[in-house]
């Protein structure tokens, strides 16, 4: 299985898709059977996953040679190890407000002496205990991917600061909540959103880092991947879902027209 760490090692776009409100393995093997996707990643940050959850698609993305990682609040560095414990490859630090808050955030995503993460060897992470000790420390310090969510004021004026933090492999730009700190909410092709946008992205590049982005519709992934985004999220399956009910509907155009 390709991890987003080595893909991003390479030249291409890595096409990933998001989960939150509907967790199915029927869901992701239907993603992965459609084509074109290298991983997802899941929203803890505004759904209520599970453990067992997190657990049911991290095996399920290795079954279909996908990746994936979890989107989640940094309030507590016992979630991270939980998330990696069930198998994700990695986590993402949403609604990080400075380059202080990312470098705790990546502190507990990795043990000592680059981190402050427990260890415990009964989780996937360690093939529930099948992997020696010092085997596992050293493969997890060096294979968890971690990304740093920029969508407060406070990361943006700081996303030099964090794209410089050791660990950190990727920005991660949420336009909808960026475009309201700019105020100019849901405006995603506005050219102060877009200001922002190019900052991270030179950001990115003086570091030798990579971003990726929420891309809400394709004139907004073009124009991010013309300025280097590397991971930007193409739908996720409530899109899929209200999209495919509209294409219904239209296509059984007669079936439901109002009567008079």
């Amino acid at each position: 299985m390709p991890s987003f760490k080595h893909l991003l090692a390479g030249p291409d776009v890595i096409r990933v898709f998001a989960l939150g409100r509907v967790m199915h393995p029927v869901v992701i093997e239907m993603f992965a059977l459609a084509g074109g996707y290298q991983g997802f990643w899941l929203d803890l940050e505004h759904s209520f996953i599970t453990t067992e959850q997190i657990m049911m698609a991290a095996i399920t993305a290795r079954a279909n040679n996908m990746d994936s990682f979890v989107r989640m609040p940094p309030t507590g560095y016992w979630q991270v190890t939980q998330c990696l414990e069930a198998g994700a490859g990695g986590v993402m630090g949403a609604q990080i407000r400075s380059a202080e808050h990312a470098r705790e955030f990546t502190s507990w995503c990795r043990f000592a002496p680059r981190g402050v993460r427990g260890l415990n060897m009964g989780g996937r992470d360690c093939d529930y205990t099948h992997k020696p000790l010092v085997d596992f420390v050293e493969e997890a310090n060096r294979d968890v991917f971690v990304a740093i969510q920029i969508e407060k004021l406070g990361a943006l004026d700081e996303a030099d600061a964090i794209a410089a933090i050791d660990g950190v492999d990727l920005l991660f730009i949420g336009p909808a909540d960026l475009s309201l700190a700019l105020g100019v909410v849901g405006q995603f092709h506005h050219e102060q959103l877009w200001e922002a946008i190019g900052r991270v992205a030179q950001a990115c590049k003086q570091h030798g880092k990579h971003w990726g982005c929420v891309a809400p519709d394709p004139r907004f992934a073009d124009r991010a991947v013309e300025l280097g985004c590397r991971m930007p999220t193409i739908g996720n399956e409530m899109h899929v879902l209200r999209r495919g009910i509209a294409a219904i509907q239209s296509s059984y155009a007669t079936m439901f027209q109002q009567s008079s």
